[in-house]
């Protein structure tokens, strides 16, 4: 097998080895997918500035998200059905988080639950919250985090109605699996991974079946999670949430200097500014693009982390220059995962160490926390 060197490696392995439905859902944007596309195209229009004849020894990546120590201002992003690209797939990608000394964020939609989790970590990890209509469920979810020992809230406010994403219309998602003759057929195509499935029991969605209200099993799974993403969330939900969490809070899927500002008077902790991933609306700007408007607007007075299209070190760096103090991997880790499970997520984060620390040398820095805009071809 040829040597794993780039994400695109790790992408290739993964498409491999997971069942086309799974890794479709990973990888589709919304309806024409412009924005998915930008997202990462336009991290390419950024050029960077060669330095030379600068002290390139004791280099550090390290620096704080959020008042964390981390190894470098990478997280594990909450993705949802990351236990069906790989078996145990969200605790697998934990641990690699761990170990290596970046956090890692549980999706709602996560197939291990909160507890499956920490039953394994032993450094606290953050939990993404979607809010439904079932307030209790939702009080329930941010009680069992808080139990958990989570260290961060992650509320996603970019999902009260679900985009269209038409890969997983055609593909007839769901978890598990259906058993029609098509999904049989991209299964039995991936052995291994089928191998995998049946030595675990967490095939369904963790965190929701038998906690929520007439949800036993999968068939009333789907008409609930139908019903139950809240159209009518408002920036007063956020300050009830806050309240309830007590703790550190961070607000996901800012594209918009008005928005930013909003959030940033809720006194949350950081705002990540996403657009889902280009999975919600398409036609938006890409993350990279309104970063720096952003960082302006609000940068002074609340953490503004990135997230979406990276898929180097490079393009990580390139967000720090421009304000971000920290950053998220959603497909390079879950490529990672469904490549080669735990070590493939261990590997996508050394690809985005090794090119982010060999760029920052290569443009005269030896701190991370010495980036600037001053990298930049402005």
């Amino acid at each position: 097998m040829a040597k794993t060197l780039t994400i695109a490696d790790l992408k290739l392995r993964a498409q491999r080895r997971v069942p086309k439905m799974f890794f479709d859902y990973a990888d589709s944007g919304a309806w024409t997918e412009s924005t998915y596309r930008a997202n990462e195209d336009d991290f390419s229009k950024i050029k960077l500035r060669q330095r030379v004849l600068v002290d390139m020894t004791d280099r550090s990546l390290a620096t704080e998200m959020i008042g964390e120590k981390v190894s470098m201002p990478v997280a594990l992003s909450p993705t949802g059905l990351t236990g069906m690209q790989h078996a145990d797939g969200e605790m697998l990608a934990a641990k690699a988080a761990e170990e290596f000394g970046v956090p890692f964020t549980l999706s709602t939609m996560s197939i291990c639950s909160i507890e499956d989790v920490a039953s394994v970590t032993s450094r606290p990890f953050w939990f993404q919250l979607y809010v439904m209509k079932d307030r209790d469920f939702v009080n329930n979810l941010i009680d069992r985090a808080k139990a958990a020992g989570c260290s961060a809230l992650v509320l996603t406010l970019d999902l009260q109605i679900l985009g269209q994403r038409h890969k997983d219309l055609r593909n007839g998602l769901s978890a598990p699996p259906k058993f029609t003759p098509k999904h049989i057929w991209q299964m039995a195509t991936r052995p291994q991974w089928c191998l995998d499935m049946l030595r675990t029991k967490r095939r369904s969605f963790g965190n929701i079946v038998g906690h929520a209200k007439n949800v036993s099993d999968l068939s009333s799974l789907s008409s609930w999670t139908a019903e139950q993403f809240d159209p009518r969330l408002s920036w007063k939900d956020v300050e009830w949430i806050k309240e309830r969490w007590g703790g550190k809070l961070i607000l996901k899927g800012i594209l918009d200097e008005e928005d930013a500002i909003a959030a940033a008077n809720t006194g949350a902790d950081a705002i990540i500014v996403s657009n889902h991933g280009g999975r919600q609306l398409d036609g938006a700007l890409s993350s990279i693009a309104i970063l720096p408007k952003i960082v302006d607007a609000v940068g002074d007075k609340i953490e503004v982390h990135l997230d979406g299209g990276i898929r180097s070190g490079q393009d990580v760096l390139k967000a720090i220059a421009l304000g971000a103090k920290g950053t998220y991997i959603g497909r390079p880790f879950l490529y990672g995962l469904g490549a080669d499970g735990k070590n493939g997520v261990t590997t996508a984060l050394e690809i985005i160490r090794k090119e982010m620390d060999i760029t920052m040398a290569l443009c005269g820095k030896r701190l991370l926390t010495d980036v600037d805009r001053s990298i930049l071809v402005q």
